[in-house]
């Protein structure tokens, strides 16, 4: 049962890493023009040799690209959140008693991240300037997608997971 648990905390902190790396990195959006330097962009700002905001971020033709932040730090403190209830429950429960609150919170986390992957891949285009349009999206941005069937996993195998001797 030790080793279950083990492979079960590493799985979730693979999950937590693959969230944090996917919304800190700036690598959503990559343009690669010929003989220049690649700009990538992430969900705040595009940088090359400096780094600026995206064009129209903070207008309200742009609010899709604030759900995608939101929805992705959500995701990550939640994918925190479940790790710490997760350890909680795991010396509070009974023994044959589910992990189901931090199984919940893990499902939540997972969905933040399919709608923020969701969102960016719909809107992508919509709010990036004439500079970043011809681009294609970045390890971010598969990371993002990546972590949501992680994450999700890891939500139903808590959900499954009774505590045993």
């Amino acid at each position: 049962m030790l080793i279950v648990l083990a492979f079960i905390l590493l799985f979730h902190l693979i999950g937590a890493v693959m969230l944090f790396v996917a919304t800190i990195h700036n690598a959503w959006w990559v343009v690669s023009p010929a003989g220049q330097d690649a700009v990538y962009a992430d969900l705040w700002l595009a940088c090359n040799a400096t780094c600026h905001p995206l064009a129209n971020s903070h207008t309200a033709a742009a609010t899709y690209l604030q759900v995608i932040q939101a929805a992705m730090i959500l995701g990550t403190i939640l994918c925190c959140v479940s790790f710490f209830v997760f350890i909680l429950q795991l010396f509070r429960l009974k023994q044959g008693e589910r992990f189901v609150f931090s199984a919940i919170i893990q499902l939540l986390a997972s969905l933040c991240v399919m709608v923020a992957a969701s969102i960016y891949t719909a809107e992508n285009h919509s709010f990036h300037d004439d500079s970043l349009k011809k681009g294609s999206f970045g390890s971010s941005y598969f990371l993002a997608w990546v972590s949501f069937p992680v994450t999700l996993s890891s939500g139903l195998v808590y959900l499954l997971l009774r505590k045993r001797k």
